[in-house]
């Protein structure tokens, strides 16, 4: 049975983890190489099980451990060719490890079907992505300005989504970022808002989600309870309630328990 945990999710550090409890996937390495040994020893799983790691874009909150993960680990890593070409450049010794494809592009890493889709993000070539077992479908969807059609379609299906509920727009306003690093999250290569968080779990709700989690909060511009009040009010919309569709917030620095898909 395919299921999830998150081993960090925020501004300082991103990284995540789907198994079928046979093939073991990364999702992003933005921890140390020693805090995701620690978060998937807690699962029971071991740097040495890992098949894989999708990597979704180039920003160090999302890649900060790849120079000793893969000295310690043979897993491959999976992205798209922009975001290979600028780690290559950043760090020696990677390049040998990159299975690379087009955002769009679906493909099988040890034995899970990957999908990928593009996502708006400052970078080379964002994008998200999604994990089945030929059953149940996973889907990520953070660190993009916007829903993108292909974004949507991605999720479509999914019986969990880990989305991005980035910032509150009054605390990003009132808070201590400068007008040009706002305008940068608000804009549409930024992040998403916990209102357009709440607007894509309820896209993927009305497609038969069961479980939103609400991943990458701001520590200076969101706080849990904003954005789960969000998410509610999106799926409060729908009719639905937390009955119908599981939130949970994924925390920032500390790993989850497994979550079935």
């Amino acid at each position: 049975m395919l299921k999830v945990a998150t081993l960090a999710s925020g501004s300082s550090g991103n990284c995540a983890v789907v198994s079928d409890g046979r093939v073991h996937i990364l999702i992003d390495a933005g921890i140390s190489t020693r805090r995701i040994a620690q978060g998937l020893k807690g699962l029971g799983l071991e740097l040495r099980h890992l098949a894989g790691v999708l990597i979704t874009h180039e920003h160090i909150d999302h890649v900060a451990a790849l120079p000793v993960l893969c000295k310690q680990t043979g897993a491959p890593l999976y992205t798209a060719e922009g975001t290979a070409l600028e780690l290559c450049g950043r760090w020696d010794g990677l390049v040998e490890r990159f299975r690379v494809f087009e955002p769009g592009q679906r493909f099988d890493a040890g034995g899970l079907e990957v999908g990928t889709f593009a996502t708006s993000h400052d970078c080379a070539c964002p994008c998200g992505f999604f994990v089945t077992d030929g059953e149940r479908k996973l889907a990520l969807c953070t660190d993009t300005g916007f829903a993108t059609p292909q974004a949507r379609e991605g999720v479509e299906g999914a019986h969990t989504l880990i989305g991005e509920f980035n910032y509150d727009p009054d605390m990003l306003r009132k808070g201590p970022y400068p007008l040009h690093l706002q305008a940068r999250i608000r804009g549409k290569r930024g992040h998403l808002s916990n209102q357009m968080g709440g607007e894509l779990a309820a896209w993927a709700a009305r497609q038969g989600a069961g479980r939103v989690i609400l991943a990458h909060l701001s520590a200076e511009n969101n706080r849990p309870g904003l954005a789960l009040e969000a998410a509610r009010q999106a799926l409060g919309g729908l009719g639905l309630g937390e009955d119908d569709v599981e939130l949970v917030v994924a925390p920032r620095s500390e790993a989850t328990g497994w979550f079935q898909v």
